[in-house]
């Protein structure tokens, strides 16, 4: 290579860092979690069972759209079944009347689920493309940082049980700019109650709210900055890079040392 340069995808304004959190359930709690995120410049997933609203321990569904506004609204079946033991047809109707009525609310298309009970086979994730669904989480952990090659089995860093300060910690200190990293915290908004440990959630919330070097974005914005990120098409030479998507994506070129972070813009051809 004559020029010698290095390119790297970077999230949005070239940050390395990027916050997401997901809960479950839409308990009553929820509210006060949203407060606290809010609070704190926090984003994030909320995963609704649309045909459980009128339990008593569910947000109405006529609070939605605002309670979760600036946060995404996602699937999480109708009826919250353990999907794996359910007939196929029984889970592609779980997932797309729930969709149907969540999109009715939100006001925008609904591409994502966690699995009720973190039930799954390799079954339903080839369906979940056919339903619309582009990414799902799971319920299990990786304890790290990093993006995962399948977004329909999503494994978080960590349940907000499992050493969240320390996870926390390790993430702000992370600060070698090659790589990307992810910190991924999902839970049930109840727990705080349940656990009396409302106190956990508002340090975490504090400590690692509002930092220069992170971006703090929903599943979904994860899901689709990824493979646009991935759809950037570049010369050989490395001297030109066009954007097909209709996203903007950060790079970071490097050469002879210095580094300089660009944004390519939607439909947008840059010379590097």
């Amino acid at each position: 290579m004559e020029n010698h340069k290095i390119h790297y995808i970077c999230f949005p304004e070239g940050k390395h860092k990027v916050l997401t959190m997901s809960y479950d359930d839409g308990r009553l709690e929820d509210r006060r979690l949203v407060q606290i995120m809010n609070g704190n410049g926090i984003r994030g997933t909320f995963h609704l069972n649309s045909g459980l609203t009128d339990w008593p321990d569910r947000i109405p569904a006529s609070e939605w759209k605002e309670l979760y506004r600036g946060h995404e609204i996602s699937c999480h079946t109708v009826l919250h079944p353990t999907i794996s033991r359910c007939p196929l047809e029984q889970v592609a109707l779980q997932v797309l009347e729930d969709r149907s009525k969540l999109e009715r609310i939100a006001g925008y298309p609904v591409r994502g689920l966690s699995y009720p009970n973190g039930s799954y086979s390799r079954e339903i994730v080839r369906l979940l493309p056919g339903l619309g669904i582009e990414y799902a989480r799971t319920v299990e952990e990786t304890g790290g940082f990093g993006i995962p090659e399948d977004f329909l089995v999503w494994k978080a860093t960590c349940h907000h049980k499992h050493a969240l300060m320390e996870r926390a910690r390790e993430f702000s200190e992370l600060h070698k700019t090659q790589y990307l990293y992810m910190m991924y915290v999902w839970g049930h908004s109840y727990e705080f109650t349940a656990d009396d440990n409302w106190d956990l959630i508002e340090e975490f919330c504090r400590f690692i709210g509002g930092r220069e070097d992170i971006w703090y974005a929903t599943n979904i914005e994860i899901v689709d900055y990824s493979r646009a990120a991935k759809n950037l098409k570049f010369t050989v030479d490395g001297d030109l890079v066009y954007n097909p998507s209709a996203l903007s994506v950060w790079i970071s070129v490097e050469e002879d040392g210095k580094k300089k972070i660009l944004e390519i813009g939607a439909g947008q051809s840059v010379r590097l």
